[in-house]
């Protein structure tokens, strides 16, 4: 049986406010940020697709950083590392039939949070030139930020393959996800 449309955007809707109470309760440090607001986005990829996982990506951050800084010139630069997640893990659990392994589970959250520390580090050099601060001050942090982002994904690799079973069972009717991509 299909996921209907409507409970398709709720599910989209809960995550991407999960996202926002989730990086308000964040542990910010100089040049770095602790948090665990990609789990949803890392749910909504994993059960409905690379759709779903950009939608709440985007929508997730784009509030988080609307309720934080406000509309800025580098909000839209800031919002895509969450989307782009949400779109990899998503296309990644599309091609293995939205049942991942613990190890691929594993592989895809540990990739995609170093491509995110990554991204996140250029948008800090760009955000640094259209701001005129110092960047230099945020690259003693990089491999303090690296090394979270890892354990961090390996905790979600950790606590998603019986999370995204549990779901699963909750919200569709058999055990695989079906969507209307």
């Amino acid at each position: 049986m299909k996921i209907t449309k409507t409970k398709r955007l709720a599910l989209d809707a809960m995550l991407a406010a999960m996202f926002v109470v989730l990086s308000l309760f964040s542990i910010n440090l100089p040049g770095m940020k602790i948090t665990l607001d990609s789990l949803p986005i890392l749910i909504g990829a994993a059960l409905l697709g690379p759709i779903d996982g950009l939608a709440v990506g985007l929508v997730g951050s784009f509030l988080n950083q609307m309720i934080t800084y406000g509309f800025t010139v580098t909000t839209l630069l800031w919002i895509l590392p969450a989307g782009l997640r949400g779109l990899f893990v998503g296309l990644y659990a599309k091609r293995h039939g939205f049942s991942m392994t613990t190890p691929q589970t594993v592989f895809i959250t540990v990739v995609t949070a170093l491509f995110v520390t990554a991204l996140n580090t250029l948008l800090l050099y760009v955000d640094s030139w259209v701001y005129s601060y110092s960047y230099a001050a945020a690259l003693p942090t990089l491999l303090l930020r690296i090394a979270a982002g890892v354990i961090t994904a390996v905790v979600f690799s950790l606590i998603l393959p019986p999370l995204l079973k549990t779901l699963r069972r909750l919200f569709f009717s058999d055990t695989q996800a079906e969507t209307d991509d």
